[in-house]
């Protein structure tokens, strides 16, 4: 475009080049359109952003990450446009520069006006820059954007006793160094997801996560873990009456600092007094080679029995220094046994345990191989009460509203914890917390693991807690305050022989 004379001498009154001219043309005229229409939809989204009671992850994402990068384009392009147009009237003849004259009101102004604007786009661009960090660390920008990958993820952590604690407070932390490292990882993962190439489920344990003592434990203070603590664990039978069955047992937490307490119980793994490394799989489930320091310097080796311990084998391991998540592997992220959760709603009451076989078929139901969640919970709606109106046609009648209440509770549980679309269920993630559906403790304390002087890693179920006492339906089967022994439901002899996750699987079972 151009706006003079042909000769392209087109000057203001001290024979520069008309800033203003120079903007006449198509490339600047489209940038500061784009510019407009990119800064209007900035200022919508960031007031719908802070007005809205729950934040959304497209408006974020447009508003902090997509909108600014068209703004810039746009702004960009102005200039570009203008240089372009001084070249073309450059080689018509015209003057190679703009000559500056502050003594022209016109050219005053023009300075004003674009220090001006530089102050307001620095400052916005100051506000955009903080508005997006802050968007890119939270929980909804890292679970909900990605929909189909995070979406197990971020359903099961919003149901964990760390729901308000943010992704990146554990996967990230504070500092510079690891924030960018957790952006080039991210960046992999965008690419991954972009291509469909993301496994499915997403691999755990997490290879490179930052270690417990600068995530966990900032807020979760080692040095004061002793004592014991009371647990109360109740389980329901699969017969007909859902013959609950109680548990109560005084589990030894004790502390790994002897200037807190005894250095002793669960907690005495922790590396205060103590420095403990594993060499095991990569899932981290099956440990070779066991090596302990304790507080006074001395070391000893346990191996298990019928492992391959040689230098060579130990290199092809994978070795780590115990701590925290070794045995809280899932603090956030849990994906609970049907088992577990069909005795939580019944103890809870959600399930009501007069209905009969609530507990069996519960578990079945959900414990069933299902390609999608939506089969699932169609499958939910018409099996369970199709099961009352075969078996029990009176109490299907009699309890419609209790039925209808443990089939929500049903597709309340599946939706939390099981994800078929992403391969995703309590078995592709063992927890390490006790040892009832997986072997967790026995992974060490399994009366396998022995040093060359002979001494064993004891599976002593008094090394870790006191079973205080035992009911089954109502009624106490034992108790005492100095401790008994557990009583299995069926006589299995010796227990010591085997561990619990040997036939509790989580699911149809036990």
């Amino acid at each position: 475009m151009s706006d003079g004379p042909a000769t392209g001498k087109n000057t203001d009154s001290q024979g520069s080049f008309n800033l203003r001219v120079l903007a006449k043309n198509y490339i600047s005229i489209a940038g500061l359109a784009l510019a407009a229409v990119a800064f209007a939809n900035i200022a919508f989204l960031f007031l719908i952003d802070i007005t809205s009671a729950k934040s959304s992850p497209y408006i974020g994402v447009l508003a902090y990450m997509v909108f600014p990068g068209f703004l810039i384009l746009g702004l960009a392009l102005v200039p570009l446009g203008m240089w372009m147009e001084r070249r073309r009237r450059a080689h018509l003849g015209a003057n190679a520069f703009p000559q500056l004259d502050l003594n022209s009101p016109q050219h005053r102004n023009a300075v004003a006006f674009f220090l001006a604007f530089v102050v307001f786009f620095v400052l916005i661009s100051a506000i955009g820059s903080y508005r997006g960090y802050e968007y890119t660390d939270s929980t909804q920008f890292c679970g909900q954007l990605c929909h189909t990958v995070m979406h197990p993820e971020f359903m099961a952590h919003q149901a964990s006793p760390h729901a308000r604690v943010r992704c990146v407070d554990c996967h990230v932390g504070s500092g510079a160094g690891w924030y960018v490292r957790s952006k080039l990882s991210g960046t992999r993962q965008v690419f991954k997801t972009a291509l469909g190439t993301f496994p499915r489920p997403i691999e755990t344990p997490v290879a490179n996560l930052r270690p417990a003592p600068e995530t966990c434990e900032q807020c979760h203070w080692p040095k004061k873990f002793w004592g014991a603590q009371l647990k109360v664990i109740n389980h329901y039978g699969s017969d007909e009456k859902n013959t609950p069955r109680q548990l109560r047992l005084l589990i030894k937490t004790g502390g790994g600092d002897p200037n807190a307490g005894v250095a002793s119980g669960i907690h005495w793994h922790m590396n205060i007094g103590n420095t403990i490394t594993y060499w095991s799989d990569a899932k981290r489930q099956n440990i070779s080679f066991v090596r302990i320091q304790d507080q006074y310097g001395k070391t000893t080796e346990y191996s298990a029995q019928g492992a391959d311990v040689s230098p060579v084998a130990l290199q092809k391991l994978q070795s780590k220094k115990m701590d925290c998540v070794d045995c809280h592997n899932r603090p956030t992220h849990i994906y609970m046994p049907p088992d577990r959760s069909v005795d939580q709603s019944l103890t809870a009451k959600r399930i009501d345990p007069s209905l009969p076989f609530a507990k069996a078929q519960g578990v079945e139901v959900l414990s069933a191989d299902y390609k999608t969640t939506d089969e699932a919970l169609r499958a939910i709606e018409t099996k369970i009460p199709a099961f009352y109106q075969q078996k029990y046609p009176e109490i299907a009648k009699a309890k419609q509203a209790e039925i209808a209440a443990m089939v929500s509770d049903l597709k309340r549980i599946f939706q939390q914890s099981i994800f078929p679309e992403m391969h995703v269920n309590w078995k592709t993630h063992p927890d390490n917390v006790g040892h009832f559906y997986f072997q967790g403790c026995f992974r060490c304390h399994d009366g396998n693991h022995v040093s060359k002087e002979g001494k064993v890693i004891s599976k002593d179920c008094n090394v870790c807690h006191t079973l205080l006492a035992q009911e089954e339906g109502g009624v106490p089967l034992m108790g005492s305050s100095e401790g008994v022994k557990f009583q299995h439901p069926v006589d299995l002899g010796d227990l010591s022989a085997v561990n619990c996750s040997d036939c509790h699987n989580g699911g149809v079972g036990p």
